[in-house]
């Protein structure tokens, strides 16, 4: 009597396309490994360890000599369906997903350096980023010099021979700050720096930084990706060679592993992500209009206005401005926690790129252990915001913020 389960069948391989396949297709397509069930969706592979026929499988599994999963800190067959399409979707080689967007942040980086190695980064960006570069890794000897804008001169005074990591994150989180990956990566390549850049603001449907000159690109999955507020995840992209011999023996031993039924939930998500994103972007263009012409708004800032003052550079290397608003009321933190206090739709909120729009104070929350001094710098001052664009109606969303201008 056959052990075999009732209904498995050993799968016949299909020919592949012999032409190349849109994003929107490799989305829902790609990384596909459907088991001897013949599952429609992706099956979840929700094990820690994986067995062997043999001893000698063992072995020569973890000799690198077969084609076996170990375990699933180094790899996992539901996780590798997200990788796979993730790299597919961003044009890049390979992917690797992990536990959160800061440990790919920090794993992007720190695969790279050493004692004595010096990081530029763009002066604008989330606060726990400005923490693992200017408090964490100078512990270990590693320094990090900030650059603002897009100046030429400052940016290739500050790339120099010493320099092995450029880390970019455009547009910045909260005020859309915007960097000419471009450019930098040019000044970068010339002294041999790897250039990384934070992509989740645009997210891979808006923006696509490896195609500008980056060598890696990260994000928090949590945000775009799943959008939808249920998993912490995150996910670095980039050549072969760099992922398998400075970021995979990196996170094989210091664990920043992404779970199986998390990279699950993210493959299904991806499936969805464009419509998402591109409704989202509309919703916020139209948000970005009303507030910038609503007395009670000092400023806007948001990548898809003309009074961006980086608003060219935009076109060229976004498709749409996003759907994150930073926006300044007049008036100080008490009238502005009273705005939000009123607000009847959009959640109070520190997370973004969710279906359900959100909005948060970033001095008092996300940016909150920065201080003051450097949260000058940025332009988060105690009247700014940061409202993350959802699925909504955007007549709704208008008339909420309207209603609560207006008390």
């Amino acid at each position: 009597m056959s052990k075999r389960p009732w209904g498995y069948q050993p799968r016949a391989e299909r020919p592949e396309p012999d032409w190349k396949l849109n994003p929107q297709t490799q989305s829902i397509r790609a990384g596909l490994a459907r088991s001897g069930f013949g599952e429609t969706s992706e099956a979840l592979y929700l094990s820690s360890g994986f067995t062997y026929s043999s001893a000698e499988e063992a072995a020569s599994s973890f000799a690198d000599e077969t084609d076996h999963f170990l375990y699933s800190r180094f790899a996992n067959p539901t996780i590798q369906m997200f990788e796979k399409r993730m790299a597919a979707l961003e044009g890049a080689e390979s992917c690797m997903g992990t536990g959160s967007g800061m440990s790919a942040m920090f794993a992007a980086i720190a695969c790279l350096v050493s004692n004595g190695d010096k990081i530029v980064a763009s002066a604008s960006m989330f606060s726990s980023c400005y923490v693992v570069l200017m408090e964490i890794l100078p512990k270990w000897g590693i320094t990090t010099e900030l650059v603002e804008g897009n100046d030429r001169a400052k940016w290739e005074a500050a790339i120099t021979k010493e320099t092995k990591v450029v880390f970019i994150e455009s547009p910045s989180n909260p005020l859309n700050e915007i960097v000419d990956i471009k450019l930098v990566s040019e000044i970068a390549h010339k002294v041999g720096a790897t250039v990384i850049v934070d992509n989740v603001m645009a997210s891979p449907v808006l923006q696509r930084p490896l195609e500008l000159g980056a060598d890696v690109v990260m994000y928090s999955a949590t945000k775009h990706i799943d959008g939808q507020g249920r998993v912490l995840a995150g996910a670095i992209l980039g050549s072969k060679e760099y992922i398998d011999t400075k970021l995979q023996p990196f996170t094989r031993h210091t664990g920043p592993a992404l779970s199986p039924f998390n990279a699950w939930v993210l493959v299904k998500s991806l499936e969805t992500m464009e419509l998402r994103v591109w409704r989202m972007a509309e919703n916020a263009q139209k948000i970005a209009e009303f507030l910038e012409q609503h007395p009670k708004i000092k400023k806007v800032k948001f990548p898809g206005l003309p009074s961006h003052p980086s608003y060219e550079l935009v076109k060229r290397q976004m498709k749409a401005g996003g759907s994150t608003i930073g926006f300044e009321i007049n008036g100080d933190q008490e009238t502005t926690f009273k705005f939000l206090d009123q607000l009847r739709v959009i959640d109070i909120s520190n997370n973004l790129g969710d279906s359900k729009s959100l909005i948060t104070h970033p001095a008092s929350t996300t940016h909150r252990r920065l201080g003051p001094e450097v949260l000058a710098k940025m332009g988060i001052g105690e009247s700014v915001l940061r409202l993350s664009v959802g699925l909504e109606h955007v007549d709704d969303l208008i008339k909420d913020l309207d209603q609560a201008l207006s008390k």
